[in-house]
């Protein structure tokens, strides 16, 4: 019977046991951070360290990272309309991947319903046009493509170029995670803050939609159908997911333009694999330790930052099947905690620019909350980089932001400046 006895403990002791370890091994890790994708003349991504993601067969991240950086022309599929000739050119601060000084246009007008409506922007002297969309190109491949604002179009706004290093992070947030962080709001805010989730297409999925959260609207939900979009909207590049051009006005190739290469893999699917190996920005961690900066740090928190500019996600586990089943999250980025000190949602901070996308009309005068992970590395602020201090950029918050916004003009002189250290330590 003793020996039974023992044996049932330790049965028990080794159940125990392995509950632990497997608690152990769920427990969520840091995401590893770093500004580790440096942008070269020669031999592109050759200095350049990913998060460690598994790599299609013979893909390698510097390869992605040179794919990334690769301009094109006209031969290539630039254009017709297009904003920049390569997708380093809105995204190298301080490395590849990361924000940039660029703004895009986005116009429209409203109907007399009060809708929001898609511009008509005619090109080639009045002979062709194109419609919609927001989006209004700065650049063309020929001066019959070339657009321009018509006066009739009188919501206008400009919009700055995103940092994508750690988006891969982002992609991997569960739905469920942004969804509780949207319900919780209203209490922690005594109801001033209510961030709205919207549901958006998966390009890669048709018929699939996914929380959005990337883009100033949150038009996106997965990586690839931002990638995909982004190449045609903003370099005139067709793709898969995106096969036709905004206008064929002085058009030389055929869609689409992006074809697989010798792997299988086309250009969008490169950069959607940069993206996911980059990782997430790194603070300051020197200046972080300071005294300022640690005051500033709960000043932050103690006016109701944190509220929108969440400190801390974790991400979902490794193996979770996402965007419409078409992409499962992989060990590198599964259940890691970053720290965006942002939430991904739809908030009305007075700033909106009137533009309606993927959401319902009343995400007008919304926009995604800022990510403040990385923001020592941008001179101008807020969505249309109209702010060049962070000071200025605080004080233009109204609508749900207004109540932490007066907190912060209530502030003493020096703890205003502490906060605006713990941001600079971003």
């Amino acid at each position: 019977m003793r020996s039974k006895a023992t044996l049932l403990v330790l049965c028990v002791w080794g159940a125990l046991l392995v509950g632990l370890v497997g608690i152990a091994q769920q427990s969520p890790t840091e995401a590893p951070s770093g500004f580790d994708t440096p942008a070269l003349s020669q031999n592109p991504g050759s200095a350049s360290i990913s998060n460690g993601i598994a790599e299609p067969p013979g893909d390698t991240f510097a390869l992605d990272q040179q794919l990334f950086e690769q301009i094109h022309d006209v031969n290539t599929g630039l254009g017709p309309v297009f904003n920049a000739a390569s997708c380093v050119a809105c995204h190298a601060n301080p490395v590849t991947g990361g924000p940039s000084q660029f703004t895009e246009i986005r116009v429209g007008h409203k109907d007399a319903n009060g809708n929001f409506v898609n511009p008509t922007i005619p090109i080639n002297g009045g002979a062709d046009s194109i419609t919609g969309r927001s989006l209004v190109n700065d650049r063309a491949v020929s001066p019959q493509a070339q657009e321009h604002v018509p006066d009739s179009e009188n919501i206008r706004t400009l919009r700055a170029a995103l940092n994508t290093l750690g988006d891969g992070f982002v992609e991997a947030i569960d739905d469920q995670t942004l969804l509780a962080i949207a319900a919780s709001q209203p209490q922690q805010s005594h109801g001033f803050i209510r961030g709205e989730a919207i549901q958006v297409p998966i390009l890669e999925a048709p018929g699939q939609t996914r929380v959005g959260r990337f883009g100033w609207k949150d038009q996106h939900g997965s990586l690839l159908s931002f990638v995909g979009d982004a190449y045609e909207m903003e370099m005139g590049i067709t793709n898969r997911l995106r096969p036709k051009d905004a206008t064929t006005v002085s058009k030389v190739t055929s869609d689409p333009e992006d074809t697989p290469d010798a792997l299988g893999l086309a250009d969008i699917d490169h950069f959607t694999q940069f993206i996911r190996g980059t990782k997430v920005p790194p603070p300051a961690a020197v200046l972080a330790a300071t005294a300022a900066a640690q005051a500033g740090h709960e000043i932050f928190q103690r006016i109701g930052c944190n509220t929108c500019h969440v400190e801390s996600i974790v991400t979902a586990p490794a193996g979770t099947v996402i965007n419409g089943g078409t992409f499962r999250v992989p060990e590198a980025l599964g259940n890691k905690v970053i720290h965006p000190f942002g939430d991904f949602l739809l908030h009305n901070v007075g700033t909106g620019d009137g533009i309606v996308q993927a959401g319902p009309a009343d995400t007008a005068d919304k926009l995604r909350t800022f990510p403040l992970w990385g923001l020592r590395m941008r001179p101008r602020h807020m969505h249309d980089l109209a702010s060049l201090t962070l000071q200025d950029a605080i004080r233009r918050h109204r609508g749900e932001a207004l109540l932490a916004a007066l907190r912060f003009r209530a502030l003493s002189p020096q703890e205003k400046q502490q906060l605006i250290t713990f941001l600079n330590s971003l």
